[in-house]
């Protein structure tokens, strides 16, 4: 009897619900645990217009896998009641311990939501052995509720940026609110259709298209169609990320070229890639040497036109900021390097969203963060690959989603 009381409090049984028994199996180590109700007892249903207490009119067996006694897989079984409405419709009544999804208790779905929060599926999988199709199913629901629960109505700075399922192509979209920083809308592809999809979604969960006031995205056609055309009162901010991105891309074009005739830029890829504080030791020696050699190479005049066009942002005034700006772009338009004046003529083209960061002072750093976040986790396991798996994992990662108020579990373990 005492054993039973001791599960009763671990388990959160209270009246009418109570042990009836428990079975060990050492050989297969398990532990069954079965639950009744008292006879003539009555329950809670709420559901529509229908509300209040009934007696069972008839019962389900049912079998919930629960968390493990040390070692021990443990399973709950209890006759669950069904109820009879005043109209005539028979109901089933939700036991206290059941989860979300069939055949498991809140307690161990709370325990699989933060196991996938912090390891690849598959592990997990292997980890409390059970499928990964259950545990898809599982963390697609909480994912849909959890999501059910946002209300954006006090949004007003967005990030749009795209991540690939797959290295180079199958795009999906992520959308950011830049002020609490959570991922609150995942799209597939990357062009304005994208845009138009949050919208609606933004719309349902309360969000003022007229209040969005700052947008953070790339230069991608798409993008800026999809904010003139869904955001009547969303300045772009051009991603200062995506703008260096654009200068490293030329100043790599111009390593290319140079290395053909000039050996010392021989694996140097990654040195005039990264910032100089990134750079290791051995880098930093090797970037030293190319600089002493006094060869006017043009790779090395383009890492420092990229270099200065990051230190524009550290202007202390708008007004300076502009003048540092123009400056960059004159000295870029004339260094006689055609990948880096083809890289400023683009950033005069779209001058306008590279200046308004100084208003805005939104960038797409915190997507990158998630950017990252998503790829290191794509890259450690196997089944990220579909649109929805991968669309799971990201909002599990960054979505902060309020798990707690769907499943009061989660926040206790």
């Amino acid at each position: 009897m005492l054993g039973r009381k001791l599960f009763e409090r671990a388990l959160g049984i209270e009246s009418p619900w109570y042990i009836k028994s428990i079975e060990f199996d050492e050989d297969e180590q398990r532990l069954d645990i079965k639950i009744d109700f008292k006879r003539g007892s009555k329950f809670k249903y709420s559901e529509g217009d229908i509300e209040g207490m009934f007696k069972a009119y008839d019962t389900k067996e049912k079998t919930w896998r629960h968390l493990n006694f040390f070692q021990h897989e443990c399973y709950l079984h209890a006759r669950v009641p069904r109820i009879k409405t005043d109209n005539g419709k028979v109901r089933m009544i939700t036991a206290p311990w059941e989860g979300k999804s069939k055949g498991f208790t809140l307690l161990f779905e709370a325990l699989v939501l933060q196991l996938c929060t912090a390891m690849p599926v598959h592990q997990v999988e292997k980890l409390i052995n059970e499928s990964d199709d259950k545990i898809w199913r599982m963390l697609a629901k909480y994912i849909e509720e959890a999501l059910e629960l946002n209300d954006y109505s006090d949004v007003e700075s967005i990030g749009i940026d795209e991540t690939s399922k797959r290295s180079g192509h199958n795009y999906i979209t992520l959308f950011v609110d830049m002020v609490k920083k959570r991922t609150i809308f995942i799209t597939k592809g990357k062009d304005s259709n994208t845009v138009k999809d949050f919208v609606k979604d933004f719309e349902e969960h309360n969000g003022d298209t007229e209040e969005v006031k700052n947008v953070s995205c790339d230069m991608s056609k798409g993008f800026r169609k999809g904010v003139k055309e869904n955001l009547p009162n969303g300045e772009i901010t051009f991603d200062k990320f995506h703008i260096v991105k654009i200068i490293n891309n030329a100043v790599d074009t111009v390593r290319k070229e140079e290395v053909k005739e000039n050996a010392i830029l021989k694996k140097t890829k990654y040195i005039f890639l990264k910032n100089e504080s990134n750079l290791t030791k051995k880098e930093k020696k090797k970037l030293k040497e190319i600089k002493m050699s006094k060869m006017n190479l043009k790779t090395e005049r383009a890492l420092r036109i990229r270099t200065a066009f990051q230190s524009v942002y550290k202007a202390k005034s708008k007004k300076q900021f502009l003048k540092e700006l123009k400056e960059w772009y004159f000295w870029a338009t004339h260094s006689r390097i055609k990948p880096i004046i083809k890289a400023a003529k683009t950033i005069k083209k779209h001058w306008e969203g590279v200046v308004k960061w100084w208003d805005s002072r939104i960038n797409n750093g915190i997507l990158e963060g998630f950017n990252s976040l998503i790829q290191s986790a794509k890259s450690k396991a196997r089944g990220y690959s579909t649109y929805e798996h991968l669309r799971i994992v990201a909002f599990l990662l960054t979505g902060d989603l309020k798990f707690n108020e769907i499943n009061p579990a989660y926040e206790k373990l």
